[in-house]
């Protein structure tokens, strides 16, 4: 019984160090907080950047762990939802600018004076995608 437990804390253990590090790594490799602090010419504030994504990692790695069951009226969720949503956005946006997806993927599909259909196109079907996964799958 004992051994079983042990096994189970390690292997926990190791596979959280193993998406911890990979995490740390894309986000260290990456530059992606010191990119997303100059996109938004706030590098004064990187320091509150980086305690933020230790926070979030670890409140997320909470709430994956236990079952939270929050009673929040809905227009505290829509505020919550909208800042989720910036900071995925942010996050996305200094990712593409570091790595130069875009002028890449129009090159590629030959489209490269045309960037800004391409643009919208990925605009627009975020946005669809989201509301559709919202109307049809949350809530029901």
């Amino acid at each position: 019984m004992i051994g079983n437990f042990l096994v189970v804390i390690v292997i926990g253990l190791g596979g959280g160090l193993a998406v911890g590090s990979g995490l740390v790594a894309f986000l260290t490799v990456l530059g992606i907080v010191p990119r997303l602090t100059q996109l938004t010419k706030t590098k004064n504030y990187i320091k509150l950047y980086e305690w933020g994504v230790v926070l979030g990692a670890l409140t997320g790695s909470w709430f994956s762990l236990t079952v939270p069951l929050f009673d929040l009226p809905h227009f505290l969720l829509v505020i919550i939802g909208l800042f989720s949503g910036i900071f995925v956005g942010m996050l996305a946006a200094a990712l593409t600018e570091v790595l130069n997806v875009f002028p890449i993927l129009a090159k590629r599909l030959g489209v490269a004076d045309k960037i800004i259909y391409l643009l919208m196109a990925i605009v627009f079907g975020k946005i669809f995608g989201s509301l559709f996964h919202w109307i049809y799958f949350v809530d029901k």
